[in-house]
């Protein structure tokens, strides 16, 4: 009798864990209205950084390159951002119109750019530089009052306890301390460690739920890590960039490189979720994307996100974001402020379609358009500023264009542009 006692409470116990774990997400009153505040931001700036800066060829060169885990930490020895200005970036940031800084605080090369406790292959231990960056950071936007969200990546091409997906495979880690449960419990140390030491983190950004997906029989445990941060910080939003619906217990859904419910790049090709309890059933989308490109599109309302990737020594350069910057995809299109360019057919040069405000440049005399997708030889901006010149930055040469008397100005490209980016810098008088 005793031990049938033993048994019932055992699967009380069990069917009661199982309970929690499986009840729907009802977000804070906070939660709530920090989606709300992220859904009026409209736009913000997502910067990539870290040891794969250093050699130049995006944050996948470790696993694209197979380099072998202890060579590519040696990249470690040479880190030292001296230009680094935390104040001077989030200054730029800010004067951008963005409404939020999203930072890789650590990628898929799995190097902490924070002051960790859980691994010494971080910043401060493993670098001559020695200094916290997502510190200054988290410092910097709190004086100058800008959201600051964190990217984290379940995956890690340089430990030996995370499961191996289809990534990372190259990397020459031995495999004989595979152990999800003790990767987990890391993952969920260094969670603990920027949510409670790096203020009112707007945001937590998830990426690598994909690369398990020839293992559909993989258990993330994503819920207890959606769990574990909201306990900590009820307000933080959760998104996931796993190409899929958004899982119970996420806050913002993520489109990467793409708009919703297009999949041109072939990387986003769920459909629009409708998150739980969100006011006015509208939806909250934010837009991932590696190319510097905002957009808006008016029925899906998603959030544009401009990317970014420092160099290892990031002065000022001739981009500076400083600068406002519009992207063109030849649909619908946005500066930096939200106004709009289109492209234009010579039969509308005479009569533009309808006009919009122009972008607010402050003291900036440079304007650079972005042309990503144009399927036109020509392109309408609605200017108030009057433009001295425009030349194109990927061959230097000059870019003619019409004035429109006070509507602002048509670009004449003379040919479809077929470069991934034709950038065109206006020179203001």
């Amino acid at each position: 009798m005793k031990n049938r006692w033993i048994v019932a409470a055992c699967a009380a116990v069990c069917w009661t864990a199982s309970a929690q774990t499986t009840a729907p997400y009802a977000p804070a009153p906070e939660n709530l209205q920090a989606r709300t505040a992220f859904q009026d931001a409209k736009f913000g700036i997502f910067l990539h950084w870290g040891l794969y800066s250093m050699l130049g060829s995006g944050e996948w060169t470790m696993t694209n390159r197979n380099i072998n885990y202890q060579e590519y930490a040696k990249l470690a020895n040479a880190f030292y951002p001296h230009d680094f200005d935390a104040a001077e970036w989030v200054s730029a940031i800010k004067s951008s119109g963005a409404g939020y800084v999203c930072f890789t605080t650590r990628h898929h090369d799995g190097f902490s750019m924070w002051d960790t406790a859980q691994t010494d292959y971080d910043i401060v231990d493993a670098t001559p530089y020695k200094q916290d960056i997502v510190k200054a950071l988290s410092d910097e936007c709190a004086r100058q009052d800008i959201r600051l969200h964190l990217y984290y990546s379940l995956i890690d091409w340089y430990r030996d306890d995370c499961p191996r997906g289809r990534t990372g495979l190259g990397t020459g880690r031995p495999g004989t301390a595979i152990s999800y449960e003790r990767y987990y419990d890391f993952m969920k140390r260094q969670l603990t460690e920027l949510l409670t030491g790096y203020g009112p983190v707007g945001a937590i950004w998830f990426d690598g739920v994909w690369d398990q997906d020839r293992n559909p029989d993989f258990d993330w445990k994503l819920r207890g890590l959606y769990d574990h941060i909201h306990a900590i910080r009820p307000a933080c939003l959760v998104g996931n960039n796993h190409h899929l619906v958004p899982f119970e217990g996420e806050d913002i859904q993520i489109f990467e490189r793409d708009l919703p419910g297009e999949n041109t790049a072939g990387l986003s090709g769920q459909e629009i979720g409708r998150l739980p309890l969100v006011p006015d059933d509208e939806r909250h989308v934010g837009l991932q994307d590696h190319r510097p490109r905002l957009q808006i599109v008016e029925d899906a309302d998603p959030l544009p996100r401009a990317g970014c990737g420092p160099q290892r020594e990031p002065a000022a350069q001739h981009r500076s974001p400083t600068r406002r910057e519009t992207a063109v995809d030849g649909r619908r299109t946005a500066a930096g402020d939200g106004r709009m360019a289109r492209p234009v057919r010579r039969k509308h040069l005479r009569n533009p379609r309808r006009r919009h405000p122009a972008p607010r440049l402050g003291r900036n005399d440079k304007l650079y358009v972005h042309v990503l997708d144009l399927q036109d030889d020509a392109l309408y901006l609605p200017l108030a500023e009057k433009v001295g010149e425009a030349r194109c930055l990927n061959n230097g040469e000059r870019v003619k264009f019409d004035t429109l008397r006070g509507k602002g100005i048509v670009l004449n490209l003379e040919l479809v542009p077929e470069d991934t980016d034709r950038i065109i810098e206006l020179t203001l008088r």
